[in-house]
Formats: structure tokens, sequence, C-alpha cells
């Protein structure tokens, strides 16, 4: 979709690090991960296919025993899946340790002991452990399961919301498999990508470059 200079992706590395802490996702690993998922959608070989799986739990735990063996280096997959990816060894390293995503934990847990105003909101706490997780879980669950399709794209992927804010537009699935390098997910006149303005910010300021696709 578009690419930037090694200065800004070392400031976006550290910048998802510390957004998903304690559910950081080492950026080579799932790049291949999303990779796969594209190639083989909603067959067999698809990490997170919620048609090859009785629920979603199962789903994500077969993606995460993917998605550690490609950490390991574990996986076979084909050489094409791994060209471009970014990486930065040290900071993968600190983020896949357990002892950090401890840390991150009780981090989390601190703040809420000082900020929380009602008990019932560390019931919320499960998901900023587990963000990354529970974020693929959703997306890939209903994104192929509920909605409505623009195009035919030979998988089962779907359009969950026709404006998708609370995915940040990672529900329009059905328009991301048919345009899979296209920077705004919204297709129709009526479907609203919320991080696609971003995107236009942060080429306007040259911090990214597009690709010359259909944005």
């Amino acid at each position: 979709m578009f690419t930037m200079n090694k200065a800004w992706e070392r400031f976006f590395y550290l910048i998802l690090y510390f957004s998903q802490g304690s559910s950081y996702l080492t950026p080579r690993a799932y790049g291949i991960l999303h990779r796969m998922h594209h190639a083989y959608s909603d067959t067999e070989r698809d990490p997170h296919s919620p048609h090859h799986n009785k629920n979603a739990f199962l789903m994500m735990w077969k993606t995460r025993k993917i998605y550690n063996d490609i950490v390991d280096n574990n996986l076979n997959s084909d050489p094409g899946f791994k060209k471009n990816l970014p990486e930065w060894k040290l900071i993968d390293k600190i983020g896949e340790m357990g002892i950090s995503r401890i840390a991150w934990g009780i981090i989390y847990v601190g703040f809420y002991s000082i900020f929380a105003t009602q008990w019932w909101m560390f019931l919320l706490l499960p998901v900023h452990f587990l963000m990354s997780p529970v974020h693929g879980a959703i997306v890939n669950w209903f994104g192929h399961k509920v909605g409505y399709c623009n195009f035919k794209n030979g998988d089962q992927s779907k359009n969950t919301l026709p404006v998708d804010l609370l995915m940040l537009g990672e529900l329009f699935q059905n328009n991301h498999h048919k345009y899979a390098n296209r920077a705004n997910f919204g297709v129709k006149k009526f479907e609203f990508d919320p991080v696609f303005p971003f995107i236009k910010i942060f080429s306007f300021f040259r911090i990214i470059k597009l690709e010359k696709t259909l944005n």
C-alpha cells in the first residue's frame, strides 16, 4: 500500500510496541501470517478462517500456533511471503519475552487501580491483556461470516459493517480481499474507512509514500 524511510519505520515500530504492549505481534511474523491468509483465504491452509474452526477461540489458538512457528522460523512458508517485511530484532525479542508481557500486564492493572472509578471497569482488563488476539478474532471471524459482499472473490469474505468505526475499517474484509493493496478499505460511497484520511495526511507530509494503486 505504501512505503516509508527507515527512520519513520523505526518510529512506528516503537509506537507499535508501546501501543500493543502485552499482546505485541512481531511485524515480520504478522506480515507472513497475513499474506498466507490472503493466498489461502478460507481454505484449510488459511491460518485464521472461521469456516475450518468450530469457534473463534479455536481459530485464534490455531493462529497462535502458526504465528509462533513463524517467529521461531519453524514454518516452511512460500519464500514470496517473506519479502520486503520490516524487522527490528531487538524490539521483537523484547516484545516476545514473557517477562515483557507480564510487565505490561502489571502496568495495566496499576493504571486501572489509579483511574478506574467503578469495579466493573476492571472487567475490561482481559481485553487490554489480549488486545491483538481479540482484534484478530473479531475481524477474521465476523469478517468472513457476517455481512454483505461487493465482490465475488472465491472465498467467504464479507463486509460486516457499512461504516466501520469499531475496527477502524478492518471489517471491510470483502473489499480488502478484492483489492489487497488498496489503502482505502471503503469502496462504495456509503462505506467509510476512518483510517484512510490519516493515511492521506501522512502521505501529504511525506511520512509515507503511497503506491500507485486504486485509492
